[in-house]
């Protein structure tokens, strides 16, 4: 363990889901005194009552302030509960100091961490130095915002153990101390500000990656990225590049339809596995940072040769009749979707739709001009409609959901054609989660045989 900063410590849990959950066991285990307060009715909260058998005080149906009459040493947020939540804004207000499980996990292990953020691309590179780091023997864990739980892996890290992290703006707003080794900025897009307010606090919500790091650690970014590039100019850590379109004096990068790391090739373009323009930037970050963890070169090319994407994530599903199936149900903002729709040439038909958080689909319509007809479900139906018009779409076809969106984009398909889902738009009009979304997707593709 690292320190005792939530060892014998009164300390709020403020949400329970995953994080939250493994949070409240975690300090109860290193005897602090724990309390978790969430919005679900006991009598409804399954993980609420598995909580209070374990003997931690519990306080549902919603987030009374005088909880915090309690006088807590620190409160743990889940990392969704956004900061004008009462109980969180009260906590601040008073000098309590406000963190996500992350700042625990980083507080539970002597283990190196790597930290990956940015706007798209997370879940792929964060996986693609997993695999690299595991092929080259160097006894990684991956953690975080991919789906386990970061204070959980850290428990049960060795000292020599990397951490490989996926860190969201959210998670990363709720850090003090938590330092990685190698900090990962892949990108910065507008995103999530209906939680953020302001792109420059979701900027600065990013830039806290770097903040704790120190000149024997090192800073990997988008050399391509102008905001990345300001945002790491802060950055006390040795700065490592990236570029898509030029030559890096310290980095990688791809020239001459080779990828390079500081003038030494990896591997030529044409023998990576992984589809679309725009993973080659998750593939250079990964490459840096396996680089910089001494992973050696037949490793890193092995991974990049066999490895064709993570579930959700521009993912293969299946060929039915010579049309090809993706699933990319994670494109949950405009930008994703435009990157998906560029990673194909030919007869694309597009599944899109889901969560109307108030936004047009102008951005959208450059990209739509790929695409031959449109599929679009859920609250954004309409606005995607019109941004299809506008881009001169010929079929556009509105349906219930992705099942049957599945149906219709089959039953319009030619021979050759490529059915792409990829929503631009968050699954919670309809699904619980892009997951879900995507499974339904996957299980609708497989009925077609």
């Amino acid at each position: 363990m690292k320190s005792n900063e939530f060892v014998n410590k009164k300390i709020l849990v403020v949400g329970l889901a995953k994080s939250g959950f493994a949070a409240a066991v975690i300090l109860k285990e290193l005897g602090s005194d724990v309390t978790v307060n969430d919005q679900k009715p006991y009598e409804e909260n399954e993980a609420a009552q598995i909580i209070k058998e374990k003997g931690i005080k519990v306080i549902c149906g919603g987030h009374p302030i005088h909880i915090l009459d309690d006088h807590f040493d620190v409160v743990v947020k889940n990392p969704g509960i956004p900061y004008s939540n009462p109980i969180i804004h009260a906590a601040l207000e008073k000098g309590i100091p406000v963190v996500t499980e992350v700042e625990l996990a980083y507080h539970l292990t002597n283990a190196n961490f790597i930290g990956i953020t940015g706007s798209n691309g997370k879940t792929t590179t964060t996986t693609l130095i997993f695999e690299m780091l595991k092929r080259g023997n160097k006894s990684p864990l991956i953690a975080g915002n991919i789906g386990t739980v970061a204070c959980e892996v850290a428990k049960e890290a060795e000292d020599d153990d990397i951490i490989v992290t996926e860190l969201s703006s959210f998670q990363l707003m709720g850090v003090r101390d938590f330092r990685p080794k190698l900090a990962v900025l892949l990108n910065i897009f507008d995103a999530h500000l209906d939680y953020h307010g302001t792109k420059k606090d979701y900027i600065n919500a990013k830039a806290k990656i770097f903040e704790n790091q120190s000149e024997d650690d090192y800073s990997i970014v988008n050399a391509d990225d102008e905001e990345v590039m300001q945002v790491v100019a802060k950055s006390k850590a040795k700065k490592v590049f990236f570029s898509t379109t030029k030559v890096v004096d310290f980095g990688a990068y791809i020239n001459d339809n080779v990828l390079y790391y500081n003038q030494e090739q990896i591997i030529n373009i044409d023998e990576i596995a992984l589809p679309g323009k725009h993973n080659l930037e998750n593939i250079l970050a990964a490459v840096v940072a396996s680089k910089l963890m001494e992973v050696p070169n037949d490793a890193i090319k092995e991974v990049l040769t066999i490895f064709t994407g993570v579930k959700h994530r521009l993912q293969y599903v299946d060929t039915i009749n010579n049309r090809k199936f993706y699933n990319d149900s994670k494109a949950t903002n405009i930008l994703a979707t435009q990157k998906a729709i560029s990673a194909f040439t030919g007869g694309i038909i597009l599944l899109a739709g889901g969560l109307d958080r108030g936004n047009d689909f102008d951005d959208l319509i450059p990209y739509l001009k790929s695409v031959k007809t449109l599929i679009t479900f859920g609250q954004t139906a309409e606005k995607l409609k019109k941004a299809g018009n506008d881009a001169g779409i010929e079929t556009i076809k509105l349906v219930d959901n992705v099942e049957h969106a599945v149906e219709q984009a089959y039953a319009l398909s030619e021979n050759g054609d490529t059915i792409l889902l990829s929503p631009a738009c968050a699954s919670w009009d309809q699904y619980k989660t892009f997951e879900q979304r995507g499974d339904i997707f996957i299980n609708a593709v497989h009925k077609l045989k």
